[in-house]
């Protein structure tokens, strides 16, 4: 569950980073150079594989652990906050629910065009001509606001999981923890707020 975990946060990394490409004001040049590479790196095409298997893992161990938990403490603690947990740790499993399905429009509107499954986007010049995808997308007040309210969510998922892996790989600490759990937020902070202004980027000020 961490290692997979762990392996879709580096991930965030560069995903945010070639998005944000988007932003430059070059007409796309960089954006869609980076993309170009993605697509015709064979490397690349091995860590998709990896990524989906990663993805899959992380949300069935996400759900078994879920389940025993409950089957673990069957009634709840009388008290609020009595097991001592935070409040991210007691949500995860209903962040990730709502992150699931977004991820699941995310590949709708995008992945799925790229393998022929949805058709391609008015104005894109073939599948893999996502800039026109992404503003046509987030033009759209309601899938903006969706995909903000997402990030938003996932921030919160990512504060608990970066902390939680490090605990789960047993490098916890007295004296290095505080530090893990302040990187981790603004691990979370910086993935959330990233993936944010793309989006109102394309939904106020994007001309093309």
């Amino acid at each position: 569950m961490a290692a997979a975990g762990a392996f879709l946060m580096l991930f965030l990394v560069s995903h945010l980073t070639t998005n944000l490409l988007m932003l430059k004001p070059d007409g796309g040049e960089a954006f869609n150079a980076a993309v170009d590479f993605l697509l015709t790196n064979p490397v690349i095409k091995i860590v998709e594989y990896f990524l989906f298997a990663g993805f899959i893992i992380h949300i069935i161990l996400g759900v078994m652990l879920e389940l025993y938990n409950k089957r673990s403490r069957p009634i709840n603690y009388y008290v609020a906050g009595k097991s001592g947990t935070s409040t991210f740790s007691k949500f995860m499993i209903h962040t990730g629910v709502v992150i699931f399905i977004f991820l699941a429009l995310h590949l709708y509107h995008f992945f799925f065009v790229k393998i022929g499954l949805v058709d391609v986007y008015a104005g894109a010049e073939s599948a893999h001509d996502f800039l026109p995808m992404v503003a046509q997308t987030l033009k759209n007040p309601v899938n903006a606001g969706i995909y903000i309210f997402a990030f938003i969510l996932l921030g919160f998922h990512l504060k608990h999981a970066f902390q939680s892996a490090f605990q789960s790989f047993g490098l916890n600490h007295d004296k290095y923890t505080p530090a893990i759990k302040v990187i981790g937020t603004v691990y979370a902070v910086l993935v959330a707020i990233g993936f944010s202004v793309i989006a109102l980027y394309f939904l106020f000020l994007y001309q093309g």
